[in-house]
């Protein structure tokens, strides 16, 4: 009879950080391999007061220079995972091996005094090795046992996924439910996941051999999809010199996770005014021309465009849901009072760049996501409101009372 997974903790200690890292062996019942995953407890930071813009502000540049004692450049992708934080969504990270993701994420999650975990994706990784599992516990003093469930390394609050196109559909639809419900389903019994509860995932955009793609409904779950380039010649120096040198000093922890929440609430209360929603709308209902054309209600469709023919299927309304979170998000990490349609067109590119089907002409000129959201940002103009949007806006930013 299986009785499922039988977890050991083989190791506990306490490194420099302060944090309690455990190494765990899933066993699997069903395929009997072993595999390894590492999970890092922080000590709580001291909590700050988040209550303003300018308090998310400060936070913000806390966190940011933490990062940076550690991370060299790629300034626009650590801003980038600091919004899909803030906003409480997840990422999708794309980059070649080498480029520090790893040591990002983790680093990230240290200097807010967070749980970490990295569960590498492989094609005989099992639901239960993320998961967790029930095993058979058995009382010595009267012989009697019981079933006992035993979580696996999705509980904690920053989880990295590495390579998750590695592993095939069945566990990459297990972490769906983690992703979207924020909890976990085992012999019937639901297990709320920690919070904060972030998933970074990551894929190799070269070696696409012995891959599972994600299907568009998963896709659709990131909030971001961030690419991650080469250093520049410079950064790439400091690299160097920083890591064949001394041991750096540990990561300072800055923020705590009821910071996180604090700043994850603040972003849900910033305003937007009427015509950036609707700048918003248009942007993504621009890429649905297709799908749109025989819809009477094309006021915010916005005009054709001829790069429209290279798409197929266009993105969804998650897109614009996602679209102005994000453009909140980047304006309460700035200190700004409400979101601009200068925020939305930052977060343009990895909102809706994985949502985007294009066609085989595509392909065939050689044209990506990317270039049809330029294509879209330069076309799509923002409505002129003149003085009834001025009034607006002085109404949103005017204090509560005032």
């Amino acid at each position: 009879m299986s009785c499922g997974p039988i977890a050991t903790n083989r190791s506990e200690r306490p490194i420099k950080a302060g944090a309690i890292v455990r190494r765990k062996d899933s066993i699997s019942a069903s395929s009997g391999k072993v595999h390894n995953y590492t999970s890092v407890m922080q000590e709580s930071a001291p909590s700050t007061v988040i209550h303003t813009p300018a308090d998310a502000k400060a936070a913000t540049e806390r966190l940011r220079t933490a990062v940076h004692s550690v991370i060299v450049g790629q300034d626009r992708v650590i801003d980038e995972v600091m919004i899909a934080l803030a906003c409480g969504g997840h990422a999708l990270i794309e980059g070649v091996p080498g480029l520090a993701k790893t040591l990002l994420v983790s680093t990230l999650a240290r200097s807010m005094s967070l749980g970490f975990s990295r569960i590498q994706f492989t094609p005989d990784l099992m639901p239960s090795d993320m998961t967790g599992t029930e095993v058979i516990e058995e009382d010595r003093s009267t012989g009697t046992r019981r079933l006992r469930f035993v979580p696996g390394p999705i509980f904690s609050n920053v989880i990295l996924a590495d390579e998750i196109n590695r592993t095939p559909p069945k566990t990459q639809s297990a972490l769906l439910e983690s992703m979207q419900e924020r909890q976990v389903t085992v012999g019937g019994v639901n297990h709320p996941l920690p919070d904060p509860f972030f998933v970074l995932a990551t894929q190799n955009p070269i070696e696409q051999e012995g891959t599972y793609p994600l299907p568009e409904a998963q896709l659709d779950r990131f909030m971001l999809q961030i690419l991650i380039g080469y250093p520049t010649a410079d950064e790439e120096a400091e690299i160097v010199r920083r890591t064949t040198g001394a041991a750096p000093k540990p990561t300072e922890r800055v923020l705590s996770g009821e910071d996180v929440r604090a700043i994850q609430a603040l972003v849900r209360e910033v305003p937007v005014a009427d015509h950036v929603v609707r700048y918003a709308l248009r942007l993504v209902r621009a890429t649905r021309q297709a799908q749109d054309a025989a819809s009477p209600n094309t006021a915010l469709s916005g005009p054709k465009l001829r790069i429209m023919d290279y798409v197929s299927w266009g993105a969804g309304p998650r897109a614009s849901q996602f679209l102005v979170l994000a453009a909140k998000a980047r304006a309460l990490l700035a200190g700004a009072p409400t979101a601009t349609p200068d925020d939305v067109r930052a977060v343009a590119k990895p909102i809706l760049r994985h949502r985007l089907q294009l066609n085989f002409n595509a392909q065939a000129d050689r044209i990506g996501p990317d270039q049809v959201i330029d294509e879209l940002l330069r076309e799509i103009r923002v409505e002129d409101t003149g003085a009834a949007g001025a009034k607006e806006l002085e109404r949103l930013v005017k204090p509560a009372g005032a």
